[in-house]
């Protein structure tokens, strides 16, 4: 019973959707997840939580590194194929490598990291990555709640000043 409320009670927590990709000699791999985190900001960490019987998880260890697409809204279709087990997921997605690691395209962000620690937590581990890259675009990221994907309500329609605006401004 508990397991269903604390379910329930999940599922309403707005989480940012990311595929996390690693690569070794049988080539790409990739799994959606919605636990991503930021931890740290010097040092640049982040976290991830798979399952311990996740296949990815394993290469992601062999390796001892892991790429995040932060994917962006419309691309639940990608979050979708990402999340299917023995799906032909990279077939199904425009991608490149970079920094030797999956880079899916038009993702609102991308990050390299290292591993850096797993920890185990429950039926999953938590997996800490130290970012040595990380890139952002500016549109509006995919988000899962409440069983369903999504964005930000305002995210697109807010008005975006130019930097340079801004410094124009402060200068005046």
């Amino acid at each position: 019973m508990l397991d269903q409320h604390f379910r329930d009670l999940m599922a309403g927590v707005c989480a940012p959707v990311a595929v996390v990709t690693t690569a070794d000699g049988d080539g790409p791999h990739g799994a959606t997840v919605s636990s991503l985190a930021s931890l740290s900001l010097r040092p640049a960490l982040i976290s991830i939580a798979l399952d311990r019987r996740s296949r990815l998880l394993s290469r992601i260890q062999a390796a001892g590194r892991f790429g995040v697409n932060v994917l962006s809204a419309g691309q639940d279709d990608l979050a979708t194929v990402f999340a299917k087990p023995g799906a032909d997921r990279f077939s199904a997605a425009r991608w490149s490598p970079s920094s030797g690691l999956p880079r899916l395209d038009d993702v609102a962000g991308w990050a390299v990291c290292e591993l850096a620690q797993a920890v185990p937590a429950g039926d999953h581990l938590l997996l800490v990555g130290q970012v040595v890259l990380a890139v952002s675009a500016p549109r509006p990221p995919l988000v899962y709640s409440h069983r369903t994907f999504g964005t930000h309500s305002r995210f697109a329609a807010r008005p975006r000043t130019p930097l340079a605006d801004h410094i124009a401004a402060c200068s005046r």
